[in-house]
């Protein structure tokens, strides 16, 4: 484990010594919705720059494909998107109803990456 064994205990200390800490201070409620909304934004922003160099990377192979592959494969990355992106209003707002669209969404858009995958890996 290292040269220090504690280290593990002491960063559960830290950790449980802040959620203690917004827990009791008045407006620690507030603090941590903008400290969740600043590691959103980051994590957003980090999954759109991963989805740019993806993209960079492999240009010259997305544009090779067939129009229809391409197409599909386009469509089915803004299904998945726009999946994502509704989430939380489809679980709490239509419950069942809402739960299974989502995963119909994502399965849908999975199945078609996977086609255009296949697709582009045979002759």
């Amino acid at each position: 484990m290292g040269p220090d064994r504690n280290a593990h205990i002491r960063n559960f200390g830290i950790v449980l010594l802040l959620a203690v800490a917004v827990w009791l201070v008045p407006g620690g409620g507030t603090g941590a919705n903008t400290i969740r909304n600043i590691f959103s934004v980051l994590f957003l922003g980090g999954m759109f720059f991963f989805g740019y160099r993806l993209y960079m990377e492999h240009r010259d192979t997305i544009l090779g494909l067939e129009e229809r592959q391409r197409g599909l494969l386009y469509g089915a990355s803004a299904l998945a998107l726009f999946a994502l992106i509704a989430t939380s209003r489809l679980w709490n707002e239509l419950a069942l109803l809402g739960g299974m669209l989502w995963l119909l969404m994502l399965g849908a858009a999975g199945w078609a990456i996977y086609s255009v995958w296949r697709s582009y890996r045979t002759y």
